[in-house]
């Protein structure tokens, strides 16, 4: 069975995004680029990809992502942004997206379930926070990309009414730039 894996940056005061869904105050120059994305290329955008001659890597980790409305809608945002995974958005809305991005708009647990049960790779939960705080039943594992940055209000890693659950610290890697890579799973 694959897991759902919330794969995310984070600030120390536990925030994904500013309050306007943007995430400029992360670090993005340091060792910890080059490590981790050795290991989760997968979720770069496509187009990133293909600037670092990595469109023909074959997915290691993930082969679907998930993602709120929000996060598919950041500001400068493309149009079908991992075009090399399966793409699902989570919305009640009604979105103009490319045939290679399918929208989620009710039942979210359910079809969540659904996926978790067909054969592949992991499912990529890459955002938003709310999202994340109703899946949270559903979360097999955390990664993530602490930043040395408080943000002080915004986006928080989970949004919303969830009950008390826990993981378990599983790895931890530190880098000179100051992020921590930490994951954690359930027990």
């Amino acid at each position: 069975m694959r897991k759902l894996v919330y794969y995310v940056a984070v600030t120390l005061d536990g925030y994904i995004a500013a309050e306007d869904g943007t995430f400029d105050g992360f670090v993005f120059e340091g060792d910890h680029m080059e490590g981790i994305n050795a290991v989760y290329a997968d979720t770069l955008p496509t187009q990133f990809r293909e600037a670092l001659g990595l469109q023909d890597a074959p997915n290691r980790n993930f082969d679907t992502v998930l993602m709120g409305r929000n996060t598919y809608q950041i500001p400068g945002g493309l149009a079908s942004p991992y075009a090399h995974l399966r793409q699902f958005v989570v919305t009640s809305q009604a979105l103009d997206t490319p045939d290679d991005v399918e929208l989620i708009g009710e039942d979210v647990l359910g079809r969540v379930r659904s996926l978790k049960a067909e054969d592949g790779l992991d499912i990529w939960l890459c955002g938003g926070g709310k999202l994340a705080g109703e899946l949270l039943p559903e979360i097999d594992k955390l990664l993530l990309k602490i930043h040395p940055v408080v943000f002080g209000r915004g986006i928080p890693l989970f949004d919303g009414k969830a009950d008390i659950t826990k993981f378990q610290r599983t790895a931890a890697q530190l880098f000179e730039s100051g992020v921590s890579f930490m994951t954690y799973e359930r027990p």
